[in-house]
């Protein structure tokens, strides 16, 4: 049996504080007009409190008869389980524009700092369905350990670095889901660097002269237990050519057992499998566009930190219930989701918040003040 979330913790006791992370009730209340979400009052009296019940709902996870019933036990709203589902399918728009306003106040490494961002993605299916229902995508800031961007998308929808904006200096960490040729590239317009695994046959690349770049034969040369890199280059689906690194290392027996395995149980659901992909379960490799001052052992032992993007969405489903949703319209997918995602980012900000900066664990002054009362001159 799953535990459900306490909403007196949740939805109760930390409400003020994460009113106070959405911007201030009168932003809540802004957006909910602007976006139709909330158009007018009857038995719902305000935004913020149609916000409360939606919560107790996805986050508490209360069936929407308890989440009618609750409401009025409190001395809130007197509404039917129908009525709040007619409203809930209308606040996919409200809760999107809270979640990226709350992305736009996540604190960032300083500019000193380099930002080392964490990209995956992951599935999300309705409650008794077989396939994958939405598909999560999610950049976690390595420093902070706060999410820093994310997108909500059906299940169409691949995984791809495009979905992301990237800053001078910014170093992004990817599995090999990621590795195309254009959205690389656009890392790299962006001033970023990359450091992303790559499946033995996806991306063509070069020698810095323009031949073709042997992967294997770079791999089979390998020394034991060291890490080397090569100079190549991949040429943009513009024709722009991206200077970059092989950087790659043999795996000890074991590991390389292991990954074989998986590689002809992967393989073997397809059909035949290529003789090379078992060969390449044998080493590891990554692409990364990082000067030459970072060695190819440095690289490495970089990429290693990207397991804890994989860990994040452990937490999310297994603390959040986010991979397994009780709903059956899309419209409430979305919704439910994006509650849980809300949640998910105020508890980093609030954890954040009481480790940095803040005594008391939240901001005091809200959006509105901030805004209007600028220190420059």
């Amino acid at each position: 049996m799953e535990l459900r979330v306490d909403e007196r913790e949740w939805v109760q006791f930390q409400w003020p504080y994460f009113v106070k992370f959405l911007g201030g009730g009168q932003h809540v209340w802004e957006l909910s007009y602007s976006t139709g979400a909330f158009v007018r009052r009857r038995e719902v009296r305000d935004p913020v409190e149609m916000l409360q019940l939606l919560f107790t709902w996805a986050v508490a996870e209360r069936s929407l008869q308890e989440t009618a019933a609750l409401s009025a036990e409190a001395g809130m709203a007197d509404v039917s389980d129908v009525a709040l589902m007619k409203r809930f399918k209308r606040a996919g728009g409200w809760l999107g524009a809270l979640l990226a306003g709350v992305l736009g106040d996540m604190p960032a490494s300083p500019s000193e700092m380099l930002r080392v961002r964490l990209i995956d993605a992951s599935s999300i299916r309705r409650r008794g369905g077989r396939g994958t229902d939405a598909r999560l995508h999610l950049s976690l800031d390595l420093r902070t350990h706060c999410i820093d961007d994310l997108q909500l998308t059906d299940a169409r929808a691949g995984e791809t670095l495009d979905r992301f904006k990237f800053k001078p200096g910014d170093i992004v960490l990817a599995d090999r889901g990621y590795a195309h040729r254009g959205a690389l590239s656009s890392v790299v317009d962006a001033g970023a660097h990359f450091v992303v695994r790559i499946p033995w046959s996806n991306v063509p690349l070069e020698t810095r002269q323009g031949e073709p770049f042997d992967i294997f034969a770079a791999l089979r040369g390998l020394g034991e237990a060291t890490a080397e890199e090569f100079a190549v280059q991949f040429r943009a689906p513009d024709g722009r050519v991206v200077p970059c690194r092989f950087v790659a290392t043999r795996k000890s027996e074991a590991a390389a057992a292991q990954s074989r395995k998986r590689a002809l149980k992967e393989r073997s659901k397809h059909g035949v499998v290529d003789p090379r992909t078992v060969e390449a379960a044998n080493y590891f490799f990554v692409l990364t566009n990082l000067p030459a001052e970072v060695s190819a052992e440095s690289v490495l032992e970089l990429y290693r930190f990207r397991w804890q993007v994989e860990m994040k969405f452990k937490t999310l489903k297994s603390v959040l219930h986010l991979g397994n949703v009780p709903v059956r319209s899309p419209e409430l997918l979305r919704v439910y989701v994006s509650a849980k995602l809300l949640v998910a980012l105020l508890i980093d900000a609030l954890i954040d918040a009481a480790e940095s900066f803040s005594p008391w664990g939240y901001p005091i002054a809200s959006r509105e003040l901030v805004e209007t009362h600028s220190l420059a001159p």
